[in-house]
Formats: structure tokens, C-alpha cells, sequence
């Protein structure tokens, strides 16, 4: 059975897309930490980060680096965490977390969010796309 993930990858269950290549899907976490936490997963459904190729454990990192710096650009914050937990869904994926202090990288902040405030933080996010 596909992983929840995977049936995002495939459409089946919608999401607050920012970025999207041929190996990688960034998108917004619907129980957010903070405004503009973002996942990161590879299309190639692996459960554990460190069962990843090296080489493409590598462009996951660069690519999840380019998010991060779309996130930084608009969304107020003095960092991007990074987090991967790895237990919640059974495919690979990198939490990108704006945070202001250390405390804030703590899933038990996580709130449901309404879809339609986390299209708009979505769409904040995305312009930075063409902004550069």
C-alpha cells in the first residue's frame, strides 16, 4: 500500500504545493509547527532517510536548501530548522520549520490549520519562485 505521501506525489490527496522537480515534492505541512513549515520528501517512496542513496540523499538536501531559502525570503523568522524525525508517515521526508529560538522546533506547537490560511501562506512562499 502506497504511503500517505506517495498518494500525494500521485494526486490523490491534495496539498499546499511550494516546490516540485522530477525527484522532489515540497509542500506545507497541514498541522504546522509554524507559518511555513514545509515537507520535503523524494517522489522515490523510502521510508528511512539514511536507507537513501548518497547521491540522491545529496540533491534532497540541496534541493530542500532552495525551499528553505523561498521560506526565509517570506516568512519572519531568524532561522529555517531542519528536522527529520522520520516516525510519523513511513517515507522519507525533511521537516523545514521557521523558527525564532530552539523551543520552536516542538511537534507538540503543531496546530491543524485551515486550508484556506495555508493556501495563502502557500502562495506567499511560491512567489519567491519567480523572484529571484
Amino acid at each position: 500500500m502506497s504511503s500517505l505521501f506517495t498518494r500525494i506525489i500521485k494526486g490523490e490527496i491534495p496539498c499546499h504545493k511550494i516546490l516540485e522537480n522530477e525527484e522532489f515534492l515540497a509542500f506545507l505541512d497541514i498541522k504546522p509547527i509554524t507559518p511555513g513549515h514545509t515537507l520535503v520528501i523524494p517522489k522515490k517512496e523510502i521510508d528511512y532517510i539514511f536507507d537513501l542513496e548518497d547521491d540522491l540523499l545529496g540533491r534532497l538536501t540541496i534541493f530542500s536548501k532552495k525551499v528553505a531559502a523561498m521560506i526565509k525570503k517570506e516568512i519572519v523568522c531568524k532561522r529555517i530548522g531542519i528536522m527529520v524525525a522520520g516516525l510519523e508517515v513511513p517515507h522519507t521526508h525533511i521537516h523545514l520549520v521557521p523558527i525564532n529560538a530552539i523551543s520552536d522546533l516542538n511537534f507538540a506547537k503543531a496546530k491543524p490549520t485551515p486550508d484556506d490560511q495555508l493556501a495563502k501562506v502557500a502562495e506567499r512562499i511560491r512567489v519567491q519562485i519567480s523572484a529571484k
